[in-house]
């Protein structure tokens, strides 16, 4: 059976960190791996993490398995935190292993529900486009961003959206965007959020990144208004970067509706599909963050954490796009966006002279993470890459 088969490549971000791994020079920069990093460059375990497993280590009784839906405090706790209370919609979620297990069973259900197309806004995650290709969606693009001017197409996006076809989701990335960290303004989320009520489009929302970029409300206002005008939303949550549990794949799904009922009946479709792909969830993150978000204590901790972070990738933003202003007329922009990606005009070859010249890694898109950045490699950086950009 295996002679069958054809050998796939790489996937380019996964042979990025072997190719920076063999890297000897000790002066070497990895700006492509999306984690985030500190001033040592580690990613840190955060201290209401340690304490939050602290205490389940002492208490937990079992490891049986969870409920095929996974834990309903956390799925309740984490819907507050991302969701709210007040957008006149009702919830029904399942924890998933991670956010792309969240995105992969939003797509199995939208092929099931026989819409079948989806609406994709470039450049986004590549992971988007092979999760929903893989279960047959049909994938409609239109352009999100132009990197030469690190504008937003609006224009674009509200085109597409009023071509779309009833029951047609559409995918939008509620804050940070990957890997451009571009946004929508309030009055944009107001329009996105009318063109969608008016075509009755399913909004799938991937909500990766809450509390990166302006806030941990501020990253979902966008997110509640569109949920408050839809008839129909799904939800893709991520706890990877807000809490620090990458390895532990921890996210949930959730289905937003006008009724209970029909909330409900999304999430058993979403429980069967997810039966036979996984069966059941890890708990170990999901517990981890339950236990945070259920202590006020330990909520608190982590949202100064959080908040901390943030700050930091705020200023690596300030002081890169100062280092670049004198060469490249757009630096400027690099500070106002949001999260940890920034995605800079370059060329392939370009990217590729980095790496063998300077030691400095990023994926040949173009995709910077800001958060791999130390404040006393900006200058270096910012050397190297401003005859390319200006």
């Amino acid at each position: 059976m295996f002679d069958k088969l054809a050998s796939q490549p790489n996937d380019p971000l996964l042979a990025l960190i072997g190719l920076y791994n063999d890297d000897s020079r000790t002066d070497k920069i990895d700006l492509g791996v999306g984690v985030y990093r500190d001033d040592m460059g580690n990613t840190p375990v955060l201290r209401s993490v340690k304490a939050a497993e602290k205490l389940l280590l002492e208490t937990q009784s079992s490891k049986s398995y969870v409920a095929p839906e996974g834990d309903r405090v956390f799925l309740d706790l984490l819907w507050d935190l991302v969701g709210g209370k007040a957008t006149g919609r009702f919830a029904a979620g399942v924890q998933t292993p991670g956010g792309s297990g969240a995105l992969r069973l939003a797509s199995d259900l939208i092929a099931r529900a026989g819409t079948g197309r989806l609406h994709l806004g470039l450049p986004s995650w590549p992971n988007h486009a092979g999760i929903f290709g893989a279960t047959g969606l049909n994938v409609e693009t239109h352009v999100y961003f132009d990197v030469p001017t690190q504008d937003v197409r609006f224009s674009s996006v509200m085109k597409a959206f009023s071509e779309a076809q009833r029951g047609d989701a559409v995918l939008i990335h509620a804050s940070c965007h990957n890997p451009t960290g571009a946004g929508f303004t309030p009055a944009q989320w107001a329009e996105l959020a009318s063109v969608i009520a008016e075509r009755r489009l399913v909004p799938l929302i991937d909500s990766a990144y809450q509390g990166f970029g302006a806030g941990i409300e501020e990253d979902v206002a966008g997110l509640r208004t569109l949920i408050a005008a839809a008839p129909e939303a799904l939800v893709a949550v991520s706890c990877s970067k807000s809490f620090g549990i990458y390895r532990e794949r921890t996210g949930a799904i959730f289905a937003v509706a006008q009724t209970q009922a029909a909330a409900d009946t999304a999430r058993s479709n979403l429980v069967t599909l997810a039966r036979t792909s996984y069966s059941m969830p890890p708990d170990h993150g999901a517990a981890v963050v339950r236990t945070i978000l259920a202590s006020d204590v330990l909520r608190k901790d982590w949202m100064d954490e959080l908040n901390a972070m943030r700050g930091r990738l705020q200023g690596l933003r300030r002081e890169l796009a100062s280092a670049l202003s004198d060469g490249w007329q757009l630096a400027p922009q690099l500070a106002e966006q949001q999260g940890m990606f920034s995605l800079l005009p370059l060329k392939e070859a370009d990217v590729l002279t980095l790496r063998k010249a300077h030691g400095i890694y990023m994926p040949t898109s173009g995709r910077i993470n800001i958060a791999g950045l130390k404040s006393a490699d900006i200058e270096r950086v910012a050397t190297v890459l401003t005859p390319l950009l200006g």
